[in-house]
């Protein structure tokens, strides 16, 4: 069975969510889907946000022969397999992460998009304007779509829990709202993290809770253990003595990991940290010398380079503290959890290219040094704004 995600996908504009200023009624993407008139073009979006969907709908819609190919594992002989039958009619040939071919790859394309043999539609999540070369991008229209919003992502697994042909009705499934609330959430406008998710979940139990929600979202890592609880016991150990301005106490627990045998360099990598979590802009110098003690360890090895920790942990237990650093990165790390990848402002964004510029790319951006750094302008996202993280 395919996936839930393929299983939901619309075939008709009518049902696609989201993107309505690309095809919504009576813009120009609309009419030449609904006209059978689809130019060559490039779909720019982020991932999970309709760009495979409309080249399908389109596949629906048009009398052409619609061909389907995979940069990641198609090439120039599956290309001139299709040119070849292209010649018998009209052609539309989706590529899938069109970004993935290389120039020569590209450049076959051109005389055929060019002639008229091909239309060519090409989805990507990169920046066309550097994935794509010049000449082939400037005989597509390229539209660009946005990440779905919650709202969108919400609809649709409500739908995926109730349709019985498509979705998973026959399973009735339970959800409460605030569970799909959070899956809406956690998707990061992504459709097909969404559904995939849900389909995990789905098959782990009958009633999706937050718990069982996070269990399919969760990702794995690795547990580095050099000697069980007591080597983490004691790491926590030094850096809280550290922390609470004892170098008597910083310096046993330092003595107690270098004498059985840890290795200096992890101690060292540990008060490169402890230099801007617990210190910062109290004492700029001391990442400054953390990293050098890093580099002094390893010249030198075992064990004289233990008077050279000792000198660097004394020195980190003396200073002035302060996690504000730590606190207010932790605030805006929180903030891009909740809120996901938002687009960066207009105004803010470089705009090295033509396409680039006619999106809007930089418009209205004050450069600094000609308001003598004076000038008032928003940094943040609409969503985040006059946040105060320090």
């Amino acid at each position: 069975m395919k996936p839930l995600a393929d299983r939901m996908r619309p075939d008709d504009l009518k049902d696609f969510l989201g993107q309505e200023d690309l095809v919504g009624k009576g813009k120009l993407l609309q009419k030449a889907i609904e006209q059978d008139k689809a130019p060559s073009m490039i779909f720019w979006g982020p991932p999970g946000s309709g760009k495979t969907t409309l080249a399908f709908i389109i596949a629906k819609k048009t009398n052409a022969d619609f061909q389907e190919m995979s940069a990641t594992s198609s090439g120039l002989k599956d290309l001139r397999r299709i040119i070849e039958k292209a010649k018998k009619g009209r052609t539309i040939l989706f590529i899938d992460e069109i970004h993935r071919w290389n120039k020569k790859q590209q450049d076959a394309l051109l005389p055929f998009v060019e002639k008229g043999i091909i239309t060519l539609i090409g989805s990507t999540t990169e920046n066309p304007s550097f994935e794509v070369i010049s000449a082939l991008l400037s005989r597509c229209r390229v539209f660009v779509l946005r990440r779905l919003k919650e709202k969108e992502i919400k609809k649709v697994i409500k739908k995926a829990l109730k349709d019985k042909e498509k979705g998973l009705g026959n399973l009735k499934i339970e959800m409460e709202e605030k569970v799909i609330d959070a899956l809406s959430k956690m998707s990061n406008g992504d459709m097909r993290i969404a559904l995939n998710t849900l389909e995990y979940a789905s098959s782990l139990s009958k009633k999706i809770t937050l718990d069982i929600l996070k269990q399919a979202l969760q990702k794995s890592h690795l547990l580095y253990d050099k000697a069980g609880d007591e080597h983490y016991n004691i790491i926590s150990a030094l850096h809280k003595s550290m922390r609470g301005g004892d170098e008597n106490a910083s310096l046993y627990w330092l003595a107690r990991m270098i004498e059985a045998g840890e290795d200096p360099l992890y101690i060292a990598r540990r008060l490169i940290r402890f230099a801007s979590e617990d210190i910062g802009l109290m004492n700029s110098l001391a990442l400054t010398q953390a990293v050098s003690v890093y580099q002094a360890c390893h010249f030198i090895g075992v064990p004289e380079c233990n008077v050279i920790l000792a000198q660097a942990v004394v020195y980190m237990a003396k200073c002035k503290k302060s996690n504000k650093l730590y606190t207010g990165y932790e605030k805006a790390k929180k903030d891009v959890e909740e809120f996901g990848n938002l687009p960066v402002p207009l105004h803010l964004r470089n705009a090295p290219t033509k396409l680039m510029k006619e999106l809007n790319y930089g418009k209205d951006y004050k450069y600094s040094p000609d308001y003598d750094y004076k000038e008032t302008q928003e940094y943040f996202p609409e969503e985040l704004k006059k946040r105060k993280y320090l």
